[in-house]
Order: structure tokens, then sequence, then C-alpha cells
């Protein structure tokens, strides 16, 4: 049951926030997505700082992105993420074949433009977690083939 809440208050919050935008931009035909990302990433650092509470720090970066893939992806969405790669040079791709927030919209290609209001979310709330471990980084989605989903992780060096 707890899942399916889940599920319903992720879909009525992106609702929110396209309705918000559309009021406040009748002549903008582009979603704002910005909104739900920052209450991805505020979501995402709060869920680090539980998670972590009690673990040593983490060896090196590919260590926070393996722990990103395990238990923090299986604390929020009840799954490992199924691929992680990475060019050892800061860019990470997480794949996700059965994102479970695609996974109620028809597989059809007519929906895959709804696709990014369905993960700009879930890239804020990685960033959020990455950010209360240290790591800065720009997080995007990609969706070629619903349900499944790559986010695509840019680490900003100073």
């Amino acid at each position: 049951m707890d899942d399916t809440l889940f599920e319903f208050l992720h879909f009525e919050v992106v609702n929110y926030v396209i309705e918000q935008n559309e009021t406040s931009n009748k002549d903008s035909k582009e979603d704002d997505l910005s909104n739900l990302e920052y209450v991805g990433f505020s979501t995402g650092y709060k869920i680090i700082e539980r998670l972590t509470r009690e673990m040593p720090r983490f060896k090196d970066e590919l260590d926070t992105m393996k722990f990103i893939c395990t238990d923090f992806w299986s604390a929020i969405y009840k799954k490992q993420i199924d691929n992680l790669r990475t060019n050892h040079q800061g860019v990470y791709v997480l794949q996700d074949n059965g994102f479970r927030f695609l996974t109620k919209i028809s597989s059809g290609k007519q929906y895959l433009e709804l696709a990014p209001r369905y993960v700009a979310f879930t890239c804020g709330i990685i960033r959020g977690g990455l950010a209360n471990l240290g790591i800065n980084c720009l997080v995007t989605a990609e969706v070629q083939n619903m349900p499944a989903c790559k986010f695509h992780i840019q680490v900003q060096r100073s």
C-alpha cells in the first residue's frame, strides 16, 4: 500500500507543478520543471542524512556512486539500479530498466514526450543526495524506450 501512495503522491506533485506553470506562463508550451527538481533535491538531501547517519565516510567517488545505486535507490524505489557505467572522469550513467514512475505510463511512443515530467523529481533526488555527500553535479535523464530511464551524472570539478 505504501508503494501505491508514493506513486500517487508523485503523480499529483508533478500534475500540480505542471498546472502552476501553465497558469503562470500561458504563452509558453515548455514545461518548467525546476520547481519539481528542487523538491527532489531537498528530499534527496534529507534522505541521505538519514541513510548515512551511522555509516563511515565513503573512500572515493565511485564508492559513493555504488551506494547511490544500491542502498539509496533501494530505500526509495525498492530495487537497485540495473546498471552503473562510468568513464572514470566524472561521468556516471545509472540505468533503471523498469523505472517506477514510467511503468504506469503506456510504453507507447506517444507518451515519450511526457517522460521528462516524471523523471525531474528523481534527477533532483540524486543531485540532492550527492550534494549532501560532497559531490556537486549536474543530473539529467534520458528516456528512449519506456519504462527504461538513464540518469546521467556529470560531476562538477572545482
